[in-house]
This record gives structure tokens, sequence and C-alpha cells, in this order.
């Protein structure tokens, strides 16, 4: 299997496991900068040279390598799965993608005639009930996470500890995780730990939100979207992702974690 959604700057100074919607386009492009004091120009995502990635053939002895014998610091970044999964909405099903179309083609037609999903007409621009709209995605993420029907799970809301568990399982460890809502403070550790070509002063990068301006503003707090039913499809969703990251599953409104991220307990749960 490998080392799947595993990003390593070209100097190897260090070893990032992405998982979407977690601020996977700031940290690449940090990353980038480190080894060559420039930002990449346009969507790291797209990068196919600068960075080693596991998607990029070339780069896969280098990462099994470096990963196996555990050369470089390790990390990854997490987020609330309330706000994980209510950006996954707005960006990935009611948002036009960079190519100008629908995320993954017929998918966005489906969930309207399967579902009820509403997303403001062919453009996105119409109103429409966001609420009612995400509680029917909410239950078709349910369907493909369960009981992968009527398609596979997306990599954009399956559950984070599915995304960081495949590092633990082919025979990586990870040195640090850290929350997406305390990320100076948490990348700033990993910069702590690592010795790059180009120093990055946080304070000054941008935020590479790569999904901005795909979809419609949000117009409720995060509360408003979930009612009992909806936290118990999250929850059943993402129990161990609340439970491993110390996330608040009881409100919806807090965004912030309530403890702090064993690794040991990471590492033991997510390698079985």
């Amino acid at each position: 299997m490998g080392f799947p959604g595993v990003w390593m700057t070209e100097s190897e100074s260090v070893v990032y496991r992405v998982v979407p919607k977690c601020a996977c386009s700031t940290i690449g492009q940090i990353m980038y900068f480190s080894d060559h004091g420039a930002f990449f120009d346009g969507d790291i995502h797209d990068a196919t040279q600068g960075v080693h990635k596991w998607a990029l053939e070339d780069s896969q002895p280098a990462i099994t390598a470096n990963v196996k014998a555990h050369k470089s610091f390790a990390f990854t970044c997490v987020r609330n799965p309330y706000t994980r999964i209510l950006s996954s909405f707005f960006d990935k099903i009611c948002g036009i993608q960079r190519n100008g179309k629908r995320y993954r083609g017929n998918l966005v037609p489906m969930l309207t005639q399967k579902y009820g999903v509403d997303v403001g007409g062919p453009d996105g621009s119409a109103d429409f009930d966001q609420i009612a709209s995400f509680r029917r995605f909410l239950l078709f993420a349910r369907d493909t996470i369960r009981w992968r029907r009527p398609m596979e799970p997306d990599i954009h809301w399956s559950a984070m500890s599915g995304h960081v568990s495949t590092f633990i399982l082919n025979g990586g460890r990870y040195d640090h995780i850290f929350w997406t809502e305390d990320f100076n403070t948490g990348m700033q550790t990993v910069l702590d730990h690592i010795e790059v070509a180009h120093s990055v002063d946080l304070a000054q990068v941008p935020r590479f939100n790569e999904s901005e301006g795909h979809g419609p503003k949000r117009a409720h707090p995060v509360q408003d979207y979930f009612d009992d039913l909806s936290m118990h499809l999250v929850y059943e969703i993402y129990h161990r992702d609340f439970e491993l990251f110390k996330y608040d599953f009881e409100n919806p409104a807090n965004k912030m974690p309530l403890g702090e991220i064993d690794l040991d307990e990471v590492h033991a749960k997510l390698g079985d």
C-alpha cells in the first residue's frame, strides 16, 4: 500500500501526511518555501516538481526509505469534524471547481436526484436552504462511509483517523499532530524541529485556501446546521476523530479542542 497522501520536502527535512480540508494547501506551500525560498506559483496540489509526493511515482522510493527509517520529522494536521464536513459541503458540493465544472462530474446531479440536495442552481448563485441541504448531504456522506454506496467515500469527507492511520499501519510514526484551529503554534513546533534552507516567518505566510470562493458563503453559525439527528450522524462517522484529536462532540459551536493529543494513544489505536 505504501504511503498514500504523504508529501516530503526535496531536501527531506520534513515528512507530512496530507489530511484533506485541514490547511493542506498552506502546509504544502510552507514546505515548498522552506526548500526554495519562494511559494509555488499556483495550487500546490498541482505541483509535480519541487516537492516529493507519493502520487508521483519517482518520489515513492525516497518517501518509503525516509519513512521506514524515520529519518525526518513527521507530522500531520487535523480539524474539528463539524467544521470540516461543513467546509467539504460548501466547497465540493455547492462550489464550482478550479476547472469551471462541478466536483466529480455527475456527483451533484445524483445528490439532487437521490437525496434532494439543493446547491443553488447550475452556478450556485441562487438562494437555497443551506441547513436542510447540508443535512441531506450528511446522510449521503454517512451512506458512503458506512455502506460504500451509492459510491466509495470521498477523501474530503472520509474520517481524518482513516487518513492518519495509513501512515502508521505501513510503518511510519508521527512526531507531531496539531490542530488547524491553532495553526501557527502547531506549525511553528514543526519548524522548530527541522533545518530549513529558507526560514519561514509564519506571521507573513498567506493562507492558501484554495477552496475559498468556490461555493456560497456559509449563512449561519456552525451549530445551526447540526440538530440532534445530524449530531448523531456526525458521531457515527467521526467518533474516532473526536476521541483521538480531542474535539468537543457535545457542542458544535466549540471548534477548539478540549485537551492535548496523545501521540502514543493515536499510534496504539490507529496502528491495529
